[in-house]
């Protein structure tokens, strides 16, 4: 079974940061491209960052530019998201994915395998 596991979630105050990571079992990601995503409460899933399967190309949603950062090592956990200067905004569950497509697409029908995310709690 192809699974996705989300880490690292929890709360945090404004101005704090957090690490996530994206753990892959059932089957190997290094060819994909993996990406973040968020949901908060009564709102759709939006792209966060997204990251090619060499790691040389990463993309980002404008409002976490500077401040987040999606990286990945093919040798151990699939993919991280480093999250810093937290804002009550970034309030959400947080979803790793990975697509067999090539470069860093940010829409989310481009992703086949998804995990079950993590909650992440930015308190003001």
């Amino acid at each position: 079974q192809v699974q996705l596991v989300e880490s690292g979630g929890g709360l945090v105050q404004a101005g704090g940061s957090l690490r996530l990571s994206c753990a892959a079992s059932g089957r190997t990601f290094i060819n994909y491209a993996m990406a973040w995503f968020r949901q908060a409460p009564g709102k759709e899933r939006d792209f966060v960052a997204a990251i090619s399967w060499s790691g040389s190309s990463t993309s980002y949603r404008d409002s976490v530019k500077g401040r987040f950062t999606i990286s990945r090592d093919n040798a151990k956990n699939p993919v991280y998201l480093q999250m810093n200067s937290l804002k009550p905004e970034d309030t959400a569950v947080y979803y790793c994915a990975a697509t067999i497509q090539y470069g860093v697409p940010r829409g989310i029908s481009s992703y086949d395998y998804w995990g079950q995310g993590t909650q992440v709690t930015v308190s003001s």
